[in-house]
């Protein structure tokens, strides 16, 4: 037996603009919403699926500088990284330096409150 990933948590400042963002980037869903400010979002057929889901919760915190722990790999799935990199760029991805080789084949992004992540070349088949 082993465990699966079945949901992310992710602290953040404003739960609804990175839940729109996600949703944009990963064709998610809002699957609930607690009065609390925190957003489940995921893919359509809900929590326990293939993919895990993300539950973003507010909080007063911010991120400070430096690299973060924990962050997510992406890969296109219905164009090439290059298309999918200027959609990502149009949804409110910002480019990110973490001292990655200036011929790496991934980019290193960050979503609205600068939580990063790669956008991989491989393309995957989607779910």
């Amino acid at each position: 037996m082993a465990c699966r990933f079945s949901q992310i948590v992710l602290k953040c400042l404003d739960p609804e603009a990175l839940a729109l963002f996600w949703c944009e980037v990963l064709d998610f869903v809002e699957l609930e919403r607690e009065a609390e400010g925190c957003i489940e979002i995921g893919p359509r057929e809900g929590f326990g699926g293939a993919q895990p889901t993300i539950f973003l919760i507010r909080t007063e915190d911010v991120k400070t500088n430096g690299h973060s722990r924990l962050h997510i790999d992406v890969n296109p799935t219905d164009r090439d990284q290059d298309a999918e990199l200027e959609r990502l760029l149009a949804a409110g991805a910002q480019f990110v330096d973490v001292g990655q080789p200036a011929e790496a084949h991934w980019h290193v992004l960050s979503d609205p409150e600068g939580n990063e992540f790669c956008l991989l070349k491989t393309r995957l088949a989607p779910l």
